[in-house]
């Protein structure tokens, strides 16, 4: 549970085959209209779905979550989906298939193949210095000359940047009044992304990992190399090729977008305009209405809306070898670890931790951890399992060594992204208790 303990921590104090063409219609008639449970109509698939089942059940009738959409492919194939629960429990609306949910930081992954999209048609490089493309964005390092800040070190949390989240209440990132991307203030990501460059660095660029806004600034680079705001050129590049017709910066449909809860106190809760969340270190500010707003200003690596049928779409694609959207390597780079060839070894002897900068045995790739030491693991996954969450109360993982893509995005922070349901869920797929 370290590993999701952590990531939990980070975020909140932190799948393209054909058959995804039918993906809407297959899973109106795997889902019953009462949300009861639903599986796959293979018989050797029995076992998983009752598995599942049990899992989600269990969580709603505890309250831990509110409402889920689950979905697991295996080579290629949907084996499971479920939708169950509430999408908004005073208003009486039952979850779908068709349910929007606030993805926060599983945005990154998304906003990070944009990037390596643009990588695989030369239009930008890897090792491009970020003032190449946003020349104002010289953040200082106390002490030191002006460290260079690369588009890699963006895509691998290595730049010295931070979030609010994870400072203290008077910290620099709030005495800047650096947006994290879960709330909604009146600003530009221009703005914003000036706001980021007056914070001190943490560290030297390349010597450490620390989750950060780093992909908030990518996304104004993938903005301006794309030449387009940034939702056209993620939708250019992405979504728009995966028919991810659902996914985008701002809810298509509000009346399908999942209100959002936050389990505290031993029940869940509807979060309020303004819901400040405490973790260990301070506390996230969410303001959900932006997924709403269409003046919120679009970030990279939290402002995300879709639904789990997009989501399965994206995830394929990564774990087919980039599908219409990744050159084959770009694709398997994502879920293989970049974090140890850019660590210094003087980091590595120091720290005693090598790459595994995310949890033992977890690394990270492009947009996600990376799993390195399956024995290591609370699930027995296997070797480069690439997994992340989102501070709403979502996860994933993709599998590509026993070719599995898992989705689940619920409505209920923390307890649907991370700790013992995540753990569960896991189990379940694999069929270990």
């Amino acid at each position: 549970m370290q590993k999701q303990k952590k990531i939990m921590g980070l975020l909140a104090g932190k799948l393209a085959s054909r058959f995804v063409a039918l993906l809407i219609v297959a899973l109106c008639a795997l889902v019953p209209a009462d949300g009861s449970a639903a599986s796959a109509e293979k018989p050797a698939d029995a076992a998983l779905a009752q598995r599942l089942d049990a899992v989600l059940n269990k969580a709603v009738a505890e309250g831990r979550i509110v409402g889920a959409v689950v979905m697991v492919a295996r080579q290629g194939q949907v084996v499971y989906a479920r939708a169950v629960g509430m999408a908004d429990a005073e208003k009486g609306t039952s979850m779908s298939p068709d349910t929007r949910f606030r993805l926060a930081s599983m945005s990154k992954p998304i906003a990070s193949a944009a990037a390596l999209a643009l990588a695989d048609k030369g239009m930008i490089a890897l090792d491009d210095p970020v003032t190449r493309w946003i020349p104002s964005f010289t953040p200082a390092l106390a002490g030191k000359a002006d460290p260079v800040i690369t588009v890699r070190h963006l895509l691998t949390h290595t730049a010295g940047l931070s979030y609010g989240f994870s400072e203290p209440p008077d910290g620099p990132m709030a005495l800047a009044e650096v947006s994290d991307g879960l709330d909604d203030p009146p600003i530009t990501l221009e703005e914003n992304i000036w706001r980021l460059a007056t914070v001190p660095l943490y560290y030297e660029p390349g010597t450490d990992w620390k989750y950060s806004l780093a992909i908030d600034v990518l996304g104004q680079i993938v903005s301006r190399a794309g030449g387009d705001k940034l939702p056209n050129v993620v939708q250019e590049l992405v979504t728009g090729p995966l028919d991810m017709t659902h996914t985008g910066f701002m809810a298509d449909d509000p009346d399908l977008l999942a209100a959002p809860y936050v389990w505290a106190n031993g029940k869940a809760h509807r979060m309020a305009e303004t819901e400040i969340v405490p973790n260990a270190v301070s506390a996230t500010r969410f303001q959900p209405g932006r997924a709403l707003d269409e003046q919120a200003f679009p970030s990279a690596g939290a402002g995300m809306v879709g639904t789990a049928a997009d989501y399965l779409k994206f995830l394929e694609a990564v774990r087919e070898n980039g599908g219409s959207i990744l050159k084959p390597d770009t694709a398997k780079a994502m879920t293989a670890d970049q974090v140890c060839p850019i660590l210094s070894q003087r980091l590595s002897v120091t720290a005693g931790k090598t790459n595994e900068v995310v949890a033992p045995g977890w690394g990270f790739g492009f947009g996600g951890a990376v799993l390195l030491h399956p024995e290591k693991a609370e699930y027995p996954a296997g070797q480069n399992t690439w997994s992340w969450s989102g501070a709403y109360g979502s996860h994933f993982f993709v599998d590509r060594a026993n070719g599995i893509s898992f989705v689940a995005l619920t409505n209920t922070t923390p307890t649907g992204m991370a700790g013992p349901f995540a753990v569960d869920l896991a189990r379940a797929v694999y069929g270990k208790k």
